[in-house]
């Protein structure tokens, strides 16, 4: 198959491939560093390039509630945020989760507030990790086309609603040579949203949808919805392959992890989002250090994991959040899954607020993570 790559900023090539996944309603409200996206599938659709509804919100709230309602009808939708505008969201990101509605959300990763800062850092997706969502996290723009593709796909087979994450300015304002797949090769993959007959709103075959449940019922509900997130990795890895069958894909990739460097390791990085470049640029001439690639966030992939990780002696987790009061999320999700594991762990906070992570810096935390000190460190300039 012929890829033509057209040269894009990172959001254009979003809202192209939203455009030729064609949603039936796109519903946003404009915040930096995720606005590009929104004005052009406003654009699209205002010059007749589009079929989707676009609905104006006059809030984040307003938006995800938009598109909640929609979704809850049978509609295939789209929405974007970012930092406080998912925060906003917050009582809507649980309730379409709580709903099991399907509704694909990008994620433009932005650092939150007080104080007021613009730039990346994953501090927004971590503060609504436990919602219910899959998230997914693109270390590039070609990445998060094709994720934006699978998420539809995942979303509508598995009744789980799913947000692309991709690094604010460092890929949303970045322009790549990108290739967005023709709306015809999307539909061998992701053919019309046909939902299945009592999983949505019908005034001819009345459901209930958000129900009140007293504590009889409640906990059975979460179960549920923490089973079946947790049996979507194996779903995930699955459609993952077609996927690549399709769309020609040539990676080792399992749609959960990705790995790169020796087959036996001394020590192994582990990082989400646009860090795993500066991370592969920085190490590709060492002999005996590994890269992990985390691509699926939640449900964490534990037991991918622990299999990369086997017989290294040094982990270094490397991340651009952090639990006030604990530690990196990452570095917390990853101690659990490891459980009798025996590894020397090391957690590396950097990035926040969007600063720089250098590739001196990324060369001195393989370092330092050899040394005795605290496991978990504040990186600011190197």
């Amino acid at each position: 198959m012929e890829k033509k790559k057209q040269i894009l900023e990172g959001s254009r090539a979003i809202s192209a491939t939203i455009r030729n996944i064609n949603p039936a309603v796109v519903s946003a409200y404009p915040i930096t560093p995720q606005t590009h996206i929104v004005e052009d599938l406003a654009k699209l659709k205002a010059d007749g390039r589009a079929d989707y509804e676009y609905i104006r919100a006059e809030s984040e709230f307003a938006a995800a509630s938009i598109v909640l309602g929609a979704s809850a009808t049978g509609a295939r939708v789209y929405s974007a945020t970012s930092s406080q505008g998912l925060l906003l969201m917050t009582e809507v990101i649980f309730n379409i989760a709580g709903m099991r509605l399907p509704v694909v959300m990008t994620c433009a990763n932005r650092s939150v507030s007080a104080p007021i800062n613009i730039w990346n850092d994953h501090s927004d997706v971590m503060a609504i990790r436990d919602a219910g969502w899959i998230q997914l996290f693109a270390s590039d723009n070609q990445e998060a086309i094709e994720q934006h593709i699978l998420a539809y796909k995942l979303a509508e087979k598995l009744h789980l609603p799913v947000m692309v994450n991709i690094d604010g300015f460092i890929l949303t304002h970045a322009f790549e040579p990108v290739w967005i797949p023709e709306s015809k090769l999307i539909k061998k993959y992701l053919p019309k949203y046909n939902p299945e007959r009592g999983t949505y709103l019908d005034p001819n075959n009345p459901v209930t949808l958000g129900a009140f449940f007293t504590p009889a019922h409640y906990l059975e509900t979460r179960q549920e919805l923490n089973f079946d997130l947790t049996a979507s990795l194996e779903t995930i890895k699955k459609e993952y392959q077609l996927f690549k069958k399709i769309f020609s894909l040539k990676n080792s990739a399992n749609g959960l992890v990705e790995y790169f460097g020796p087959k036996n390791p001394d020590t192994i990085v582990i990082a989400l989002g646009s860090m795993i470049g500066t991370i592969r640029e920085a190490l590709k001439n060492s002999k005996n250090i590994g890269i992990l690639k985390i691509k699926v966030y939640r449900p964490f992939p534990a037991s991918e994991i622990i299999k990369a990780l086997k017989g290294a002696k040094n982990i270094v987790v490397i991340e651009k959040a952090i639990s006030l009061g604990q530690a990196g999320p990452l570095y917390t999700d990853l101690k659990a899954g490891l459980e009798k594991n025996i590894f020397n762990i090391r957690d590396y906070i950097v990035g926040l607020g969007g600063r720089d992570v250098t590739q001196k810096m990324i060369k001195e935390i393989v370092k330092d993570c050899k040394k005795s000190g605290p496991t978990i460190k504040f990186i600011g300039k190197i």
